[in-house]
């Protein structure tokens, strides 16, 4: 099947979840006061750059369990069930999208970020920093080596519970373009209890954020892999919480 890479495919608005979303609670404050201004005429900082071919890549940047033990001066290994992470980023016709920058936070094993206001009980790993990034390669490939994350209690309402996730930024070819995601992990039952997950209408969108095991990319006796391919526009994109 061939594809005509000038097709406009228009965006499904009804993918996307409303800005104004009572069950997610922090969506009320973050939701627009007043209707929205169309850009008919962006400026040179919403259509250029950044240019990431000159940028210089850590030999660990893409791998959690080693970059920050090298930062901080510590011996050991995280602690936590060790995983891979992989996938294409490519367009909504399936061409890969090269040398595009791709950026990953998340929690540690317990459940904490290492940041300043997360009070969470659970304690900070003293080697994990929980932040990567990685360009693809020519056919839109990346590749991160972590610990797999753990739920965490956040204060939506008296129960409420994240499920396991891995935040992902892709840069595009400009910096108005940069799109942020989530990966949530295959048969994880806290999904369909998530309020956040609960703002999309439509089952497939949820879908497009699954990383699916991959036991073919795993490595015996040391890592199980997910797969988590990122479609950026048209009928099959991955749903973006920023749009």
């Amino acid at each position: 099947m061939t594809h005509d890479n000038k097709r406009f495919v228009a965006r499904d608005r009804n993918w996307h979840p409303p800005a104004y979303a009572p069950g997610y609670k922090t969506s009320v404050a973050r939701s627009p006061q007043q209707a929205l201004v169309s850009m008919q005429q962006p400026t040179a900082s919403e259509l250029t750059g950044p240019d990431f071919s000159h940028l210089r890549m850590g030999p660990h940047d893409n791998d959690l369990l080693l970059n920050f033990r090298q930062d901080s001066g510590q011996g050991g290994l995280p602690q936590g069930e060790r995983i891979i992470m992989f996938g294409r980023v490519v367009d909504q016709f399936g061409k890969p999208v090269p040398h595009t920058l791709v950026e990953m936070w998340q929690a540690n094993a317990g459940g904490r970020y290492r940041h300043k206001n997360d009070k969470y009980l659970a304690p900070l790993d003293p080697n994990f920093g929980g932040v990567g990034r990685c360009l693809t390669d020519e056919q839109g490939f990346y590749r991160f080596r972590t610990i797999k994350p753990g739920p965490y209690p956040w204060p939506n309402d008296m129960n409420s519970w994240r499920p396991a996730h891995i935040h992902v930024s892709v840069t595009g070819p400009s910096i108005s373009t940069r799109l942020i995601t989530q990966m949530y992990f295959e048969g994880d039952p806290l999904i369909p209890l998530c309020p956040i997950v609960h703002t999309l209408r439509d089952p497939d969108a949820v879908d497009t954020m699954i990383g699916r095991l991959d036991m073919a990319h795993s490595k015996p006796m040391d890592c199980l892999a997910y797969r988590f391919d990122i479609v950026v526009r048209g009928e099959l994109q991955t749903y973006f919480e920023n749009q």
